[in-house]
């Protein structure tokens, strides 16, 4: 580990002199005119890879190119949730991966993330869907990954304050995954920034991408407010703006970009020790250390670019958590916030070289981006860095849907092609 910047005696000290002694966590740096690898999107995939180029793959001219301020977009709009309860093969491996990179990220970069590994627990309220959870967990064990199917009265005496006896919606047991649970996201996104950044990674803030330059069908650098940057390889990782990006070098990428919206209610005691996911509908739910529920269902069924959501969907979610805990009826909201989804018609990721040389994507997360954060800017570093897929994540190829190699994966959320 490397020295600590952050301590005890460091918190006493800046208490009693107004908070005026710290120094910034990471350069504002300026762009240069050329690197070796530019990252457009400054978001967590993007602060990973970054970090991993610098860290694992020993590439140092690396710049991540950020159109806001680091902590700004998706990494900020999430619920928080990790976990690695998948399906399919070629989504098991992938965030497994990404769930032992969280149990160890804070002592790699040196950063408090407040991984807490609470659990998380999927409900199921029928005889067919305790029978897919039982295919689930028992594809996860044979993966090595920890799965935990509990009966009716484990969920009751675990989270007694359920509707257990709601007529439609009976709860029949659960999935639990006890190395889910959640993690401080905005603190990802400082604590890579700051990683990165000790590694000579350039941080350029405010600073969006306006075009990709290409010469003879290789990309050589991206415009910017901010001037022209060169670089040897260009790597995307623009969240819900993926398309936007992409078609400035002429591609059309198969996804399309929806809001998805979070919910932060007022505090309150210390009743829910994980995260339950609502089998019945789509809506799961936590509590933050504050006190705060956290809480989420659907998309917003059309597309949009636009940051911010609307009340259908709030009253939708809202109805999902209250056929669940009709309790919180009475809770007051807090707050709540739009993320942008670039989402896949499979609902799941892609990792993979473009047509255009020295082009690279990551994109279509779909809602499993912040859990995938460390995997995924492993594996981007690893394909960036290589030139070949990451090995558990050889099945995110951007030609999959035209070989119909799709990975259609029931698991993760909603998708578009659902709605």
């Amino acid at each position: 580990m490397q020295g600590s910047r952050y301590s005890i005696l460091s918190l006493l000290r800046e208490a009693l002199r107004g908070q005026a002694g710290w120094k910034p966590a990471w350069r504002d740096a300026q762009p240069q005119p050329a690197y070796d690898v530019v990252i457009a999107g400054g978001g967590g995939h993007g602060l990973a890879t970054a970090y991993y180029l610098a860290r694992r793959y020993g590439v140092k001219r690396v710049a991540v190119v950020e159109k806001g301020w680091i902590g700004n977009g998706n990494i900020g709009r999430n619920t928080t949730i990790i976990r690695s309860n998948y399906l399919l093969a070629g989504n098991v491996p992938f965030y497994e991966c990404s769930l032992k990179l969280w149990e160890g990220l804070e002592q790699d970069i040196n950063y408090n993330a407040m991984v807490s590994q609470r659990g998380v627990l999927n409900l199921f309220h029928s005889d067919a869907q305790r029978n897919a959870y039982i295919r689930r967990g028992n594809a996860m064990r044979l993966h090595g990954v920890d799965a935990q199917l509990l009966d009716a009265g484990a969920v009751r005496r675990r989270l007694p304050f359920l509707d257990h006896e709601n007529a439609r919606f009976p709860v029949q047991g659960g999935l639990l995954q006890k190395r889910g649970g959640t993690v401080r996201h905005d603190a990802v996104a400082w604590g890579y920034a700051r990683a990165a950044d000790r590694l000579g990674v350039d941080i350029i803030q405010n600073c969006e991408v306006t075009g990709i330059r290409m010469k003879n069908g290789r990309a050589v650098g991206v415009e910017t407010t901010r001037g022209f940057i060169g670089a040897g390889k260009v790597g995307l990782a623009c969240a819900g703006n993926s398309s936007r990006v992409a078609a400035m070098a002429g591609l059309r990428l198969p996804m399309e970009s929806h809001v998805l919206q979070a919910f932060v209610s007022e505090g309150l005691k210390p009743f829910i020790d994980c995260v339950v996911t609502f089998g019945a509908g789509h809506f799961y739910i936590s509590q933050s250390d504050k006190g705060g529920l956290v809480f989420g269902g659907d998309i917003d069924g059309y597309n949009s670019f636009a940051q911010r959501g609307n009340m259908p969907v709030i009253e939708d979610v809202c109805e999902s958590g209250m056929a669940l805990m009709p309790r919180i009826g009475r809770v007051r909201l807090l707050r709540h916030w739009g993320g942008l989804m670039d989402m896949t018609m499979d609902g799941s990721p892609i990792i993979d070289r473009t047509p255009v040389d020295a082009l690279y994507l990551n994109a279509g997360w779909c809602y499993g981006g912040f859990k995938a954060t460390p995997a995924s800017g492993l594996c981007f570093a690893h394909l960036i860095a290589r030139d070949a897929p990451h090995p558990v994540a050889t099945a995110y190829r951007l030609d999959r849907f035209g070989r119909g190699a799709v990975i259609d994966e029931k698991g993760m959320g909603a998708q578009p092609n659902l709605h």
